[in-house]
């Protein structure tokens, strides 16, 4: 089956049944995402969602949080994944929100980056779910579920290669859609141990899946 085929086979079925995903971070406004989203690096959105009430109601703007230092911020976070340097990127983020931007997050990938604590993929979630760019944004669930579907080569063997590979072949209204149906996937069918194949709807053109059905023996 060709690559073009595989991504037609994947993106009919989401948009029949799936066709308005939503990022399953709790947020209301730009500022609250961009946080959660710094803050769910190796991390799983149910922990954010659990510190960001606290955290917001302390920091409920950029120019406080910019106003704070890592060690004001570290007691709300210490139940997430690496505390004290998300502490550290947040303060630095809220200041430099705040003084270069006026408070506002930026609309582009070169600006957010420039943010302490975002890299290209927290800034494609951003510009992708607040501005819907189309931008994609590759994360463990989305890196492992493109190459076990066979939507992009074995070779492609870092984030920005995936990301290459993907937008190639969708259509760029359905960039920001195909992120998080990726990224849902991963997290409750095409789970990293032992996916669960004998639900999965995708199997009639998963290479994964085609794999080892060749390799059972008759």
């Amino acid at each position: 089956m060709t690559r073009p085929e595989r991504f037609r086979r994947f993106l009919d079925y989401f948009t029949t049944h799936y066709p308005e995903p939503r990022t399953e971070l709790a947020y209301r406004n730009p500022y609250e995402l961009i946080v959660a989203v710094v803050l769910s690096a190796q991390c799983t959105d149910k922990r954010v969602n659990q510190v960001m009430p606290a955290l917001l109601e302390q920091f409920p703007t950029a120019a406080e949080l910019g106003a704070a230092s890592a060690d004001d911020i570290f007691p709300f976070i210490r139940s997430v994944s690496y505390p004290n340097n998300k502490a550290k990127h947040l303060a630095g983020l809220g200041k430099l929100l705040t003084e270069e931007f006026g408070g506002e997050v930026p609309s582009t990938i070169e600006e957010l980056q420039r943010l302490p604590g975002v890299g290209r993929k927290t800034a494609n979630v951003v510009v992708s779910v607040i501005y819907n760019q189309p931008a994609m944004a590759v994360d463990t669930h989305v890196f492992r579920v493109s190459h076990r579907l066979g939507l992009v080569p074995k070779t492609a063997t870092t984030p920005l290669a995936v990301e290459k590979g993907l937008v190639k072949y969708t259509p760029q209204e359905l960039i920001p859609k195909a992120h998080h149906w990726l990224i849902l996937h991963g997290r409750y069918i095409c789970v990293a141990r032992t996916p669960k194949c004998s639900v999965c709807p995708l199997t009639d053109f998963c290479a994964y899946y085609q794999k080892l059905a060749q390799a059972q023996p008759m």
